[in-house]
């Protein structure tokens, strides 16, 4: 199981990385997705992964999962899907003034500092 976390982990990474350093908006925008993702299945893993053991400890339980991992992992979706709207948003915005969705850095642009 820690090996398929690991490389579910890493290839959402890998394909994240590559996504994000493309030179157009919508893989960046699904690059940072997918590493939001990662660092999801990341803090869920961190809380030991255990199955059929209850989230809170009872009378005669000795065993329990931890349940801080999941509260995170709850509320980084709700940031995620937050901030993925919003730069989606932006992206379209930027796509529709400019009729294209190209990310353009010429020399010209960082020699004036712009």
């Amino acid at each position: 199981m820690e090996l398929l976390m690991a490389s579910a982990i890493g290839a959402l990474t890998a394909a994240g990385i590559y996504l994000v350093l493309r030179m157009r908006s919508f893989p960046v925008i699904l690059g940072v997705s997918l590493l939001s993702y990662a660092v999801n299945l990341f803090l869920f893993a961190s809380g030991r992964l255990a199955i059929n053991l209850p989230p809170i400890l009872h009378d005669g339980v000795h065993d329990y999962t931890d349940p801080l991992p999941q509260a995170l992992v709850l509320t980084a979706i709700v940031i995620s899907f937050g901030m993925s709207a919003v730069v989606v948003m932006l992206a379209l915005g930027a796509y529709l003034s400019g009729r294209s969705d190209a990310i353009d850095m010429s020399a010209q642009d960082t020699e004036n500092g712009q």
